[in-house]
């Protein structure tokens, strides 16, 4: 009997699942030391064998953030590619095994540095702070394999404009290129940082280095990889969900315009990370605020994008009333259910990001554990949750098995388990954040006792919130390890929208890269030209001749 599915290719799925594989690895272990670390913060529990608080928090810090986020979305929008764009070349499929081999190497030399205690520098690798050059080589690596991944999905859109003249691309596959273009220009700064400036300092070639300059190199990227993390989300949500709800996509045309604006405004925006840090002329500070909140702009048209396909689905299924098709969607699939979370969790998150841009909001919060609230709302729940909703269909469809019944119920059982977790120790950390506890502190290297006896309450919530969250994990680690291996075999769908009828044709000038990629190198130019001159040329005393290396 024929497939009634698109499958993808079985080599191109042996490409995705490795990258899987080391995604889900890096889930077990920085999960475990996610576990670690809350208790710790409680006060009630010692790391044993020596093992550092600091050492503990940048195994969770790389391995999720850096890792898992990194592999799973390279495996993502590879297979979303091939699916959409036909299987892929030998060549583009080489590219994407050799990046995939680079970045494993550099994840094994950078974790290996970590585990030995010669890189506690989390995951923002700050200077003063210094690592063994191993670990900075190794991040080297695994930058320069991103890229070379990246480049094979770059390829495979380059082969299919080129067979399909005046044709719109696929909407998944454009959608990739935009996250790959973003990833690949964003990394340029810590890519310099690190090759110029941390490699030759760790390797004792030059004396010290500038911290200005590496911390705006950094987050020159820092902020764009917010987004790197969240386009992949924003490609289920606008083209998946709707098929797996039986809906239509609302618009091709507001789904690619709101990836491009994304593209363009996420870049030159570092600077409200550095709010509070001298060095950088007030002025540059607000301009780079204002384009931050620029980024509300394709937000909001996300969210007016689903909620509109939620109600046309629910209107043509008879629902009345102004949340009437509320009770149409289908609750009982994980599919739609466990990203759903995640959508909701991106409301409080979303708010919580406008006080972190806000000038005067950021600084009651700025290097407060409020930050770190903020940031599992946004990556650790509306992003990671997304990604759970992925792999449940996409796991089995690169396998040839089946999400049954029971994985399924499992599933949705995970996601609930995972919000409860994340309430509880985000809300802790918000809270205490307002009343200034301090970010990446342990509860034995706060310098007030009274104060430190005075958060015990909240870092007693985080560790209960963040022991529920590490059962979330042993949950999705132990429904992928059935997917990948024990599932029954069958055919699971790789489901793909399709676009209302009634949506607008797409124009192609959405696709004219010649004039986004020159309004993106200008806003750059911009925001950054004059300020990292002015940090070169007016560095502190002493500080001559390795500003940059």
């Amino acid at each position: 009997m024929q497939s009634s599915f698109i499958k993808i290719d079985k080599k191109d799925a042996g490409l995705v699942m490795a990258h899987f594989y080391v995604a889900f690895i890096a889930l077990a272990l920085g999960g475990l030391a996610g576990l670690l670390q809350v208790l710790v913060r409680s006060g009630r529990f010692t790391l044993p064998a020596n093992i550092g608080y600091y050492q503990v928090l940048t195994v969770h810090g790389v391995l999720l953030g850096l890792v898992l986020t990194t592999f799973f979305i390279l495996g993502f929008q590879i297979a979303a590619v091939s699916r959409t764009s036909g299987t892929f070349s030998k060549g583009s499929r080489l590219l994407g095994w050799i990046g995939f081999w680079v970045m494993v190497l550099g994840t094994g030399m950078a974790a290996t540095m970590v585990l030995l205690n010669e890189a506690s520098v989390l995951y923002t690798f700050y200077a003063p702070l210094q690592a063994h050059w191993i670990f900075y080589l190794g991040l080297t690596f695994v930058v320069v394999g991103s890229w070379i991944g990246g480049a094979s999905v770059i390829n495979e859109y380059i082969k299919w404009r080129k067979a399909n003249p005046g044709q719109p691309s696929p909407l998944l596959t454009f959608m990739a290129v935009i996250n790959t273009v973003l990833w690949i220009v964003a990394t340029l700064g810590v890519a310099a940082t690190v090759l110029f400036q941390l490699l030759p300092w760790s390797l004792g070639l030059v004396e010290r280095v500038d911290v200005l300059v590496s911390r705006t190199l950094f987050w020159y990227f820092g902020h764009p990889l917010v987004y790197f993390w969240l386009l992949p989300a924003y490609m289920a949500w606008y083209v998946i969900i709707p098929k797996i709800i039986g809906g239509k996509i609302f618009s091709d045309s507001l789904a690619r315009m709101s990836f491009i604006l994304f593209l363009l405004f996420s870049i030159p925006v570092g600077f409200h990370h550095q709010l509070v840090e001298p060095g950088i002329d007030a002025s540059w500070k607000f301009l780079q605020v204002v384009l931050t909140f620029m980024v509300v702009i394709p937000s909001l048209m996300t969210a007016f994008s689903l909620f509109a396909t939620f109600e046309l689905f629910g209107r043509s299924k008879g629902a009345t009333g102004l949340f009437g098709w509320f009770k149409k969607l289908p609750w009982g699939d994980a599919r739609f259910v466990v990203p759903f979370i995640g959508m909701v969790a991106f409301i409080p998150a979303g708010a919580g990001g406008l006080v972190n841009a806000s000038n005067q909001m950021n600084q009651v919060i700025h290097n407060t554990i409020w930050v770190t609230g903020h940031f599992h709302l946004t990556l650790a729940t509306s992003v990671v949750l997304t990604f759970f909703g992925i792999m449940y269909w996409l796991v089995p469809h690169l396998t040839g098995r089946i999400l049954t019944k029971q994985m399924n119920k499992l599933a949705i059982i995970q996601g609930i388990v995972w919000a409860i977790g994340m309430s509880i120790m985000s809300g802790a950390m918000h809270i205490a954040g307002l009343f200034g506890a301090p970010r990446r502190s342990s509860f034995s290297t706060y310098g007030d006792a009274q104060q430190a006896l005075d958060w015990i309450p909240y870092q007693i919530a985080q560790a209960v919130g963040g022991t529920i969250l590490f059962l979330g994990i042993i949950l999705v680690l132990y429904i992928f390890i059935n997917l990948a291996f024990f599932a029954p075999k069958g055919e699971e769908e790789f489901p793909v929208g399709e676009v209302d009828e009634g949506a607008e044709r797409t124009p192609m000038v959405l696709e004219n890269w010649k004039i986004w990629l020159t309004v993106l190198v200008a806003l750059i130019l911009v925001a950054y030209s004059v300020p990292f001159l002015d940090m070169i040329q007016n560095g502190p005393p002493g500080s001559k001749g390795y500003k940059l290396w």
